[in-house]
């Protein structure tokens, strides 16, 4: 582990090697400075990764809408960074119709990033109704409203790395590889990339509606709480100073801290703006070097936590299938958009213990400022 973290080198996005610190600063300005004063609706925006991107996007100043259902833990990172602080937005479910097109109606966004969804794999081997209805006639729903405004806008719709028929083959999958998820969820989310494609030949393909998918790899970062997730499980086992129950050590995935897909997105919506041809997937995750077993993973956080935090593998007999090898290809999004990960893989473990130190350690009213503080660390490193 030592040696993995001592010898990786931190990732530059924007920048790279195509010119200076300052021309790679101008370039992110330009690219952000986009959602400045634009109407932004996001589903899903009490969620983990929903709350960090509005916080996101207010720091860029966007006037947003959020839909979406109650916080789905408590605690949550909703209420910890104080995001429904300063915008508009509609607790109903995305299987609303009626509900969600009127909301979308009203507000007459310019561009929409779709997140509601059922996230969990073990949710889905739970409740397939849920899922599937949640996270297919969801965006049946939303993509109908869009057609019915009939008005310029860039839309995005957010889905995951477990589209893809997995063949637990060692190199990523591309975006042009076969969709055939396994499990509900999964499955689910490869229909929804299916019925994305459906409306935009239907419907968009000749409009001024500007439509994508990203398929993200896993995301972790300061603030989830949700139950069956490895970094979420770590930070409760440590809070009670108790071995890390880790259910698959062996498995690989692609993680990635949670503000690398949402930069990716916002990244994918502007230039989709300027450039349609742009319109399409897009694979988001980690260098290939990044993509992780879990047990290296739970090792980087118990370096980062200290404190004599240990872990411990459980394997559970007639447990639901699970992939146990996945990674993704990032190439297309790097070449066609310019886009690079910016912290590897120990950097986003690190800063996630540090977000959960700072919430164990103080006032729930500080929590907001850490989460921008951390924002622009990030920027700040986009630029290094």
């Amino acid at each position: 582990m030592y040696g993995y973290l001592e010898g990786k080198k931190r990732f530059r996005r924007f920048v790279g090697k195509r010119g200076s610190t300052v021309e790679g600063l101008e370039r992110l300005r330009e690219e952000l400075g986009y959602f400045s004063g634009k109407k932004v609706f996001v589903t899903g925006h009490t969620g983990f990764k929903g709350s960090w991107l509005v916080a996101i996007l207010k720091e860029l100043g966007s006037e947003v809408f959020g839909f979406s259902l109650p916080p789905p833990t408590n605690p949550s990172l909703y209420m910890l960074a104080n995001v429904s602080e300063g915008i508009h937005e509609k607790i109903g479910d995305i299987r609303d119709f009626a509900l969600l097109n009127k909301s979308i109606k009203d507000f007459q966004p310019e561009v929409i990033i779709h997140l509601a969804a059922q996230p969990l794999v073990m949710e889905g081997y739970r409740d397939p109704i849920g899922t599937y209805s949640t996270n297919v006639m969801g965006t049946v729903n939303i993509l109908e409203a869009v057609r019915r405004l009939d008005r310029e806008l860039t839309f995005l719709n957010v889905t995951t790395d477990k589209v893809y028929k997995n063949r637990e083959w060692f190199w990523g999958y591309r975006e042009n590889e076969e969709l055939n998820g396994f499990d509900p969820y999964s499955n689910s989310k490869s229909c929804s990339e299916l019925v994305t494609q459906s409306f935009n030949s239907s419907y968009f393909k000749d409009s001024v509606v500007r439509i994508s998918t990203a398929r993200a790899g896993n995301v972790i970062g300061g603030g989830d709480f949700s139950a069956n997730r490895i970094i979420p499980d770590c930070v409760r086992s440590a809070l009670r100073k108790k071995p890390i129950i880790v259910r698959n050590p062996d498995s690989v995935r692609p993680y990635q801290h949670v503000l690398e897909p949402l930069f990716a997105y916002l990244l994918i919506l502007s230039k989709q703006v300027k450039n349609p041809s742009l319109c399409g997937n897009y694979n988001v995750g980690p260098n290939e070097g990044d993509c992780l077993r879990t047990s290296q993973l739970v090792q980087l956080f118990c370096h980062f936590w200290g404190e004599n935090l240990s872990w411990e593998a459980q394997n559970i007999k007639d447990s639901p299938h699970e992939a146990n090898l996945l990674r993704l290809d990032i190439s297309k999004i790097k070449s066609e958009l310019g886009w690079k990960p910016v912290w590897d893989a120990p950097t986003a473990v690190e800063k996630t213990v540090e977000w959960s130190k700072m919430w164990r350690n103080s006032r729930s009213t500080e929590m907001e400022d850490f989460v921008i503080h951390q924002i622009r660390e990030y920027l700040r490193d986009a630029n290094e």
